[in-house]
């Protein structure tokens, strides 16, 4: 790399210092001392004789030119990181690393479940799940940060192209009270019910309240005319207020699952209605999938697929993918070419 103008690590440097806004929080989470963190970037503006931060404020801002290099630098960390991945997996599952994504509530209560069972098959795999809103678990998934997710939420237009996309399971969202108001003696309550009930939401800005909102337009039921007792941030928040008595709520009933075994919570029909929303299945068809990626596709994503969709899950689990550059320079890497 000596003909080049930059190392890698300048790069990382350079991501660093974007990310935490600072030099010192930059060097502090490289484990470097700042002014290595600054000499490092003294030398890359010297080696592209272009400045790449105004430091006349408080905060490190990136010029145009830094923000250029930026784009191109995480292009070629990510590369670089599926090349030691790709390597990795010559070892056949004897090491090697697994990303998964999640939006938060398929991540707090589906994921744990399936990676538990992948890391009983191969306990020499680690796992990384990442836990974030619909929209960064999608870009990681585009940018090939993470290996494939499972999200609820609307994936961003500008990606649907160059992500592969199919429905994987259904989520049913329930309506949930403590176990002591009136309405649990009823075998069924009605929608206009719903209007007398003090609720507990997620903040109006949330992701998941926007989805759950949503879903229940679908079913013609009208949010706006919910009297909202409290908002918290938090599903597990949520619960706990509800089983205290401080009102009711919508939430997906993979998570309420334990409260219901233990009966601190009483979850309530509404007649007529069966409201639900699809989770979705996501990965970039031209980033390299691992062996671990493959065997976690193959053999833990069909067990928890809604019955009507496990042979499309299945299909694409076996899917050959393309591998892009890295199929030139490493053969062979993946199960299926």
């Amino acid at each position: 790399m000596s003909d080049l103008p930059f190392t890698l690590d300048q790069l990382r440097i350079l991501k660093a210092i974007a990310v935490e806004g600072s030099f010192k929080r930059a060097a502090d989470s490289l484990y470097v001392s700042q002014p290595a963190v600054s000499l490092q970037v003294q030398n890359l503006e010297r080696q592209l004789d272009v400045p790449l931060f105004d430091r006349g404020g408080r905060r490190a801002q990136l010029t145009e030119a830094g923000h250029l290099l930026l784009s191109y630098g995480e292009k070629i960390l990510s590369l670089c990181q599926e090349t030691c991945r790709a390597i990795e997996d010559l070892q056949n599952l004897q090491g090697g690393t697994l990303i998964v994504g999640a939006s938060q509530t398929t991540g707090t209560y589906l994921l744990p479940k399936m990676i538990g069972m992948f890391r009983q098959k191969y306990p020499d795999v680690a796992v990384q799940l990442h836990v974030h809103s619909t929209r960064r678990t999608a870009w990681s998934v585009a940018n090939g940060q993470v290996d494939l997710a499972i999200i609820g939420g609307e994936i961003p237009g500008e990606l649907t192209e160059s992500l592969e996309i199919i429905p994987y399971a259904e989520d049913e969202l329930a309506l949930i009270l403590p176990v002591f108001h009136p309405f649990t003696k009823q075998e069924t309550i009605q929608k206009e019910d719903l209007y007398k009930l003090q609720f507990i939401t997620l903040d109006s800005q949330s992701t998941i309240r926007k989805v759950i909102d949503q879903v229940l337009s679908r079913s013609e039921i009208d949010t706006r005319r919910f009297k909202i007792e409290m908002e918290l941030n938090s599903i597990e928040a949520i619960k706990n207020a509800v089983q205290s008595g401080l009102g009711a709520a919508f939430v997906s009933t993979s998570a309420i699952a334990k409260e219901l075994q233990m009966g601190v919570l009483h979850c309530t029909p509404i007649d007529g209605v069966v409201i639900k929303r699809t989770l979705w299945l996501i990965f970039n068809p031209n980033r390299y999938r691992s062996k671990a990626a493959e065997a976690f596709s193959q053999e833990i994503l069909p067990q928890f697929a809604t019955p009507d969709w496990n042979q499309d899950v299945l299909k694409l689990a076996q899917k050959k993918l393309v591998v892009n550059v890295l199929d030139a320079a490493i053969p062979n890497t993946s199960d299926d070419g």
